[in-house]
C-alpha cells in the first residue's frame, strides 16, 4: 500500500491555519476591493473538493488504499477554503460568502473512468501550483501572500502523491494506464483550447448541460477567466510552466521524452496501434 508513507509525509508537512499563518501581520493598506472579491471567489471554488472527493470514493470502490489518501487530500483542500474564509472573516467580514453559495458548488458529478480522473487531477494540481503562485506575487498584502505560498505548496505535494498511483497504475496495467494518462494530458496541454484546462472548468453534469461545471456554480461564473487573464495576469509563461510540468512528469512516467503536445500526441497514437495489433494476435 502507498497510503501509510504518504501520510507520514504529508503529516509531517501540514501546517497549522492558528500557529503557521503570520495573522498579526495584516496590513490593511495593501488589499484592494478587486482582491478581497477574488479571495471570495477562491474560497468558493476550494469548497467544491467536496463532490469531487465524493465522486473520487465512488468511482475508486474498487480502491481502498487510494481512498484512504482521498481522506488526507478532501481534509487539506477543504482547510484551503477555510483559510480563504478565515482571512475574510478577520479582514472583510462583508465578502464572506453565504452557506448558500458555498453549497451550490456541491453537486454530483457523473461516473467517470479512475485513469482518466487521476491524471486529470494530477493535471489540475500542476495547474494551481503555479494559479497560487502567480497570485501571490500578484497581491501586496503579506497575510494573503503567506495563505497562497501555503496552499501552492499542498498542491505540488498533492501532484507528487498523484503521480505516485499514476506510476502503479502503470505497474498494474501499462497499456490501459498509458492510454488514460496521455489521452488527458494530450487535453490539459492543448494551448488551442480557449479556457483554463482545469478540472473546475469541464463539464461534469449531463443533465446539467451546459451549466455543469464547477465554475458555472460560482456566484460570478465570469470570475475565473477575469481573475487569469486580467488580474493575476497568468500568461503565456506562467502557462508554459504547467505544461513544461505536466509532459516532462509524463515523460518521466511513460519513459519517452515529450517536448510538446503533439510528441504526445503522436505517442498515444502509436500506443493505440500497438494495441491493436496485440489484440489481433491473441484474437486472431
Amino acid at each position: 500500500m502507498l497510503y501509510p508513507d504518504i501520510f507520514k509525509k504529508l503529516e509531517s508537512a501540514r501546517w497549522s491555519m492558528m500557529h503557521d499563518i503570520p495573522w498579526h501581520q495584516f496590513t490593511a493598506a495593501k488589499i484592494s476591493e478587486q482582491q478581497l472579491y477574488g479571495i471570495r471567489m477562491n474560497a468558493i471554488l476550494e469548497w467544491s473538493a467536496m463532490p469531487t472527493a465524493e465522486m473520487f470514493l465512488r468511482d475508486n470502490q474498487h480502491d481502498a488504499d487510494f481512498a484512504a489518501f482521498i481522506s488526507i487530500w478532501f481534509f487539506e483542500e477543504q482547510k484551503h477554503s477555510l483559510a480563504l474564509l478565515e482571512y475574510l472573516r478577520r479582514f472583510a467580514p462583508h465578502y464572506v460568502p453565504c452557506e448558500k453559495d458555498l453549497a451550490k458548488v456541491r453537486f454530483t458529478f457523473d461516473p467517470a473512468p479512475p485513469l482518466e480522473s487521476l491524471m486529470l487531477h494530477f493535471c489540475g494540481e500542476i495547474r494551481l501550483n503555479q494559479w497560487y503562485r502567480c497570485a501571490r506575487n500578484w497581491h501586496t498584502e503579506p497575510v494573503i501572500q503567506h495563505i497562497y505560498t501555503l496552499l501552492a505548496n499542498d498542491e505540488a505535494r498533492h501532484a507528487r502523491v498523484y503521480f505516485e498511483y499514476m506510476k502503479r497504475a502503470l505497474q498494474k496495467d501499462h497499456d490501459k494506464a498509458a492510454l488514460a494518462f496521455s489521452k488527458i494530458g494530450i487535453l490539459m496541454t492543448n494551448a488551442r483550447l480557449n479556457k483554463a484546462m482545469h478540472p473546475t472548468n469541464l463539464h461534469v453534469n449531463q443533465s446539467l448541460y451546459p451549466k455543469d461545471t464547477v465554475n458555472d456554480q460560482l456566484p460570478d461564473p465570469t470570475w475565473l477567466s477575469r481573475w487569469l487573464n486580467d488580474e493575476i495576469c497568468f500568461d503565456e509563461p506562467w502557462e508554459k510552466k504547467v505544461t513544461h510540468g505536466i509532459l516532462g512528469s509524463l515523460s518521466n512516467l511513460l519513459m519517452n521524452r515529450f517536448e510538446s503536445m503533439q510528441a504526445l500526441h503522436q505517442y498515444r497514437k502509436l500506443l493505440i496501434k500497438n494495441t491493436e495489433q496485440k489484440k489481433e494476435a491473441v484474437y486472431g
